[in-house]
This record gives structure tokens, sequence and C-alpha cells, in this order.
């Protein structure tokens, strides 16, 4: 079999879901299995806009419809020829490393070499006790998970022994991928540990943006640079995601995205003891903040600043935020690959 040739272009573009349950032509709210069955669609429709990359999360709750992002996956590699099929993220510290590898190195062989793991804690903790850990482990399970993975990355026979994870003597796992390299990422949400540990698994850093100026984010992308020298490792490029919405006008985008981006987030932040989302906050993150909402040229032109602010080779727009309605993702998505990472590309070319 041959593999799926990769994008030769120094910057990469993605669309991240987290598999959040849209509303159909008459406004009611799509079941879980519509709301997969649309993703699966609107990737397909990205993979022929160009869009280098898409990415599903992993998510244990009632207003998101993926917790099983490979499986989808899967079922989009058989729809596309091109797009790079990444889980964003995939929770390793609630999993088993071994099943993680499997499930993964199957999605590759049946992608053609375009599955990619982005290794994270997530940003909820329902799969802790759904699948049996203990929170108070939250930072050992992380931290075991990662380095056994980084073991069963090398595709040799492996012996470990296990604190919160299984031992093994001489263990084999299969399938093995047909490159010999299951391509990994870690994403990392601001802890400068976390930025060292992927330097020194020789993980490429993927950084979750999602609020706040992305030039906080810069001295992250020095460390990353400067840990990966001292750990002696080939330095990668580094990703970035954030939320986003595109609209024909900058008006029409912030009219549809506010009521959406506010229930989304007022309903997460009422477990978190946040305070609801104002006209104003939402606006501030719009102007300078990470939430990438207006026009084509108005997204354009923000996402190239902060790449190039952050240092980053690769953005990936998270999209679908709350209820929206699906004609709007499918607007959104066509207007992302046919008109802004084409605008993107020629003004991060400009000296």
């Amino acid at each position: 079999m041959t593999q799926t040739p990769q994008p030769t272009d120094k910057y990469l573009f993605g669309l991240d879901s987290f598999g959040d349950l849209a509303t159909d032509k008459t406004g009611a709210l799509m079941n879980h299995a519509a709301s997969i069955r649309l993703i699966v669609d609107e990737a397909t429709l990205a993979d022929s806009l160009g869009v280098d990359i898409i990415a599903l999360g992993e998510h244990h709750r009632e207003e998101f419809a993926i917790s099983s992002p490979e499986m989808v996956l899967s079922a989009i590699a058989s729809r596309t020829s091109r797009i790079k099929l990444a889980s964003g993220v995939t929770v390793l510290s609630s999993d088993d490393p071994v099943r993680v590898f499997e499930r993964f190195a199957t999605l590759d062989a049946v992608s053609n070499g375009r599955a990619q793991i982005i290794l994270g804690r997530g940003s909820f903790t329902e799969s802790f006790p759904l699948f049996g850990y203990d929170l108070r482990d939250y930072e050992a399970l992380f931290e075991e998970k990662v380095e056994f993975f980084s073991k069963l990355l090398t595709e040799k026979t492996i012996t470990w022994e296990g604190t919160h994870t299984q031992s093994l003597d001489n263990a084999d796992v299969f399938p093995k991928t047909e490159s010999g390299k299951l391509d990994t990422y870690v994403g990392v949400g601001g802890s400068p540990n976390s930025v060292v540990r992927a330097a020194a698994y020789d993980f490429p850093l993927m950084l979750a943006i999602i609020g706040g100026s992305p030039a906080r984010f810069a001295p992250y992308v020095d460390l990353y640079k400067r840990a990966v020298t001292q750990f002696d490792h080939t330095a990668h490029p580094v990703g970035m995601h954030s939320p986003g919405f595109i609209a024909d006008t900058d008006k029409q985008a912030i009219e549809i995205g506010f009521p959406l981006f506010k229930e989304a987030m007022d309903k997460v932040g009422a477990s978190r003891g946040w305070q609801p989302m104002t006209k104003q906050h939402f606006m501030n993150e719009v102007k300078g903040g990470s939430m990438y909402v207006g026009s084509a040229e108005t997204v354009a032109q923000k996402i190239a600043k902060a790449m190039r602010t952050v240092g980053a080779q690769r953005f990936d727009l998270v999209y679908g935020f709350g209820p929206m309605k699906a004609s709007d993702r499918r607007h959104m998505i066509e207007l992302y690959g046919s008109e802004v990472i084409p605008r993107v590309r020629e003004l991060l070319a400009e000296k």
C-alpha cells in the first residue's frame, strides 16, 4: 500500500470539532447519531476544499456527540483521500495506552497513513469516574501514561512496570503501522511543565488557546524550542487551536455567533464558577483575544497575525460552538477552506 502524500506547505490548517449537537433546518436540536453523521459530511467537505486536518475531541457529556473520535475518524477515512485524521484530544489519563495505540494504528491502516493522535488531559473530568479512575491521581496518571505511550510508539517489544497501568514483560503490540511511526502530538493548555514534557518525549506541541491574547503563549513556544535543544531532539512545528465562526460579514458573524458562544460557555461555566459571558467579554475576545469571529478576510488577518505572534506553523479553527444551524456550519467550512486558508497563506508569505 502506498502512503498518502502529506502536505508540503510549511503551514498547516485544520478544523476541530468537539462534537457539539447542531440544529436542523427546522431549528430542532439533532440527536447524537445525526450529529455524528453531520460531522462525517462536514469532514468530507473539508477534504474536498483542501483543509489539511480534521481533529475530533473526546467528550462524555450530553451536549457533545463524540466519545470515540477514532471511530468517527474511521468513517471519515472511508469517504476522504487526503485530509489528516486527528483526535483533539485523546484523554490518555483515563484510557489504556495499549488500546489507544492499537486503535490509532488500525485507523492509520484503513486511512492509508493519515492517523494522528493529539494526547491531552481533556477539558472535562467525566471520563475519570466513568472508567474507574481516581481524580486524586490526575497528575500521576497522565505522567505515567505519556511515558508508557512514548515507549509503545517505538513499535518494538516492551517491558514495563506500571503503577497506575498494567505491567508488561517483553510484550508486543499489534498492528504495526506501515510507516513505523504513528503521528503523535501533545496538547497543552498553558502549563510550562506540560511544554517541557512534550519536548522531553520528543512530541510536537499543540497549544489550546481558548481565551485571552495569543501573545501570552509565545513564551511557551520559546520554552519548547529551548527544551527541545537541551534534550537533543529535533525541533517540530508548533500548532495552535482556537474557536471561531465565519460568515459573509463581520456583523452577521457576531449576530449569529454571540448567543451560541454564550450558551456553550455559560453551560460549562455554571459548573466551574465562571461569570456568565457578556457581550462585552465576547467582543473583547473577537477584537483582541482568541475568538476568530468575522468575515473571511477579518478571520484570515487575525489568524495570520496570531500565527506570527505565537510562532506557530499550524492553526486549527474550532468550529460549531453551541447548537449552531447545520447550514451555518457548512457555510463556515466553505468559507474557511475556499477563502480563509488561501488568504492566510498569502499573508504569511509576505515579507
